[in-house]
């Protein structure tokens, strides 16, 4: 038998399987390859890994080999792995060869952009514009939206708006049987029933009696309970008051078993106040002139309420006039202009003025009161170095000790008292320091000069003669 009609050995075979990848190999060019030459060697690689890569056409059987033999660790391994193996690497030495000048965009492509996460603190609150509106359905224009968005009529309490205004709502999903996106006014009211209430829900509630502790309410058939402490954010005296009154309210409690609804208004309030507080800081500045609410009048002043930011009114800065009780110049409830004399960003105080915004009397002090002029006033205090008069609501000078009276003073209150009305000559003003010099003695003299009178000449009667002797003195010699 011949070596040509022998069987196959595995060796034979393994060197025949070595030969088979190589013939389907194309040669790499030496030289750098052009656009249509390296077009045409990508083809042609990927036409040679394709047929490595499917199976054999069919070919007869190969008969069934013997387990090849156990390599113990450490054994170099020889044969068809290792020739395989060098192979492979030789493969990927020319294919990088030949695709070290193309880069990966040009070979894939662009890649997409990576989607941009939310920013931090994002709100999902939009301004969208009304475009319609069609029975109970408000028709909005959603900047930045797939489709137009709709919102029922009842979250505006005030009335359907009117088709071009705008409207801060939330998106709170979408409606694909009619392609719309479904809205909801900030701030507004839901429908509520037993399978939708939640707890943070903003529900409107009518007041139907109050109890021991609170309010009852109907929340669209639901029976609830605010107690006395959520009504306001302030102290309820009287919640008879707010009986068939409807009211906006925050779901704090809800019991689906135990039907058990407890709502709060003072919540809600609070969470819309604490919103408004912080945009109205970013606003504030001083010299501002706002109108606020008078919430509490104290002894030393009152707290104005401008809008979510407490400031305080202090007595001295409520009148040109001296004023002994807060409560004579403002009450609470009162509506009024102040102005933001002085921000504490930090401890978020705010200082607040309101006879800045009315007439200053000092500005014409030097035409109504020239220096010289005899004026009336009212003593208002007493010190030890003087008497303060007023001369007018928010003009009040100083008589100092020394120009009481014409002779020495000891204590102020042996000539004149707080109340007492007196007659005083201005001597001196200084307008941008608020201060007049005041003379109560000066004021005396002249009435007392106006009436003096020449008296008559009356003789002189003569002196008894003297019938002692003068004691003492020096004696002539």
């Amino acid at each position: 038998m011949t070596e040509s009609e022998k069987p196959n050995s595995p060796a034979t075979e393994s060197r025949e399987a070595d030969k088979e990848p190589s013939s389907q190999i194309p040669q790499v060019q030496s030289e750098p390859p052009g656009g249509a030459a390296r077009e045409e060697i990508r083809q042609r690689y990927r036409q040679a890994w394709q047929a490595r890569s499917q199976p054999a056409a069919q070919s007869p059987p190969e008969p069934k080999l013997p387990p090849p033999p156990t390599l113990a660790p450490g054994e170099e391994v020889q044969g068809k792995v290792s020739r395989l193996r060098d192979l492979d690497a030789q493969i990927e030495r020319e294919f990088q060869e030949m695709m070290g000048g193309v880069s990966d965009q040009e070979l894939y492509g662009q890649p997409a952009p990576a989607p941009r996460p939310p920013a931090e603190g994002a709100s999902p609150r939009k301004i969208a514009k009304v475009v319609a509106v069609r029975g109970q359905d408000v028709f909005l224009d959603v900047p930045g939206g797939r489709a137009p968005g709709v919102l029922p009529v009842t979250q505006f309490s005030e009335g359907a708006p009117v088709p071009g205004s705008e409207v801060e709502v939330e998106i709170e999903g979408y409606d694909q049987s009619n392609g719309l996106l479904l809205l909801s006014r900030k701030g507004a009211a839901v429908h509520a029933n037993w399978s939708s209430v939640a707890t943070g829900m903003i529900v409107e509630a009518r007041v139907t009696a109050t109890n021991k502790g609170g309010l009852t309410v109907d929340v669209n058939g639901i029976r609830g309970f605010m107690p006395i402490s959520q009504i306001d954010l302030y102290r309820v005296d009287n919640p008879e008051q707010f009986v068939n009154q409807k009211l906006r309210c925050l779901i704090t409690e809800v019991s689906v078993e135990e039907r058990n609804l407890v709502v709060s208004r003072r919540a809600l309030e609070e969470k819309e106040r604490e919103e408004a507080r912080e945009k109205l800081w970013q606003e504030l500045a001083e010299g501002q002139t706002r109108e606020g609410i008078v919430r509490s009048v104290k002894d030393f002043g009152a707290f104005v309420d401008l809008g979510g930011v407490d400031g305080l009114l202090h007595v001295s800065e409520m009148s040109w006039a001296r004023v002994d009780k807060a409560e004579q110049v403002v009450q609470p409830g009162q509506k009024i202009k102040v102005l933001v004399l002085k921000l504490d960003r930090d401890k978020r105080k705010v200082s607040l003025g309101l006879k800045q915004l009315l007439p200053s009397p000092w500005d014409t002090v030097e035409l109504n009161y020239p220096e010289g002029t005899t004026a009336k006033g009212k003593i208002t205090r007493l010190m030890d170095f003087g008497a303060f008069v007023e001369l007018e609501p928010g003009i009040e000078g100083l008589a100092h000790i020394s120009e009481l009276a014409p002779q020495r003073v000891r204590r102020v209150s042996d000539i004149v008292q707080a109340g007492q009305e007196v007659q005083v000559v201005v001597l001196a003003i200084d307008r941008d320091q608020r201060r007049i010099s005041l003379s109560l003695k000066a004021a005396l003299a002249k009435p007392e000069e106006a009436q003096d009178e020449p008296e008559e000449d009356v003789p002189a009667r003569p002196s008894r003669p003297r019938t002692t002797p003068l004691r003492g003195g020096l004696g002539s010699d």
